[in-house]
């Protein structure tokens, strides 16, 4: 029981990451010491999509799953819903690129709005 817990966990965690580097930007708007924590996670997830890597989170939730003597992901709220979002059917190259391509894209349009607001902040100051 406790590793099936545990490896519903690592897919929480997995999701939570994946909305923080499509979506992180935006709190950097509010909280701009956040840029710390999202511009890594935003490089990464870019390059797991663009160069094709393999997240860690896969493998030690797989393993946490076969410790749980399962072979899939049936059953249970986290593997019905999550999981079809972090590992779609019928995901492809092409798909990954166009998706490291979105997240990439996503996150300049809104550095780049944190920029202009900075610049913009230090014409009045100056």
């Amino acid at each position: 029981m406790i590793w099936r817990l545990a490896a519903d966990a690592v897919v929480l965690v997995h999701l939570l990451f994946i909305v923080f580097v499509l979506f992180g930007g935006l709190l950097v708007l509010r909280w701009r010491w956040l840029a710390l924590l999202h511009l890594p996670a935003a490089a990464w997830g870019v390059a797991v999509e663009l160069l094709h890597l393999y997240c860690p989170l896969t493998p030690l939730e797989n393993q946490l799953r076969q410790a749980a003597g399962e072979g899939g992901y049936s059953g249970g709220f986290v593997e019905h819903y999550l999981i079809p979002l972090i590992y779609p059917a019928g995901l492809t190259a092409q798909t990954q690129l166009w998706l490291g391509g979105v997240v990439l894209l996503v996150n300049l349009a809104i550095y780049g709005r944190l920029l202009r607001q900075l610049l913009f902040q230090r014409a009045r100051v100056l």
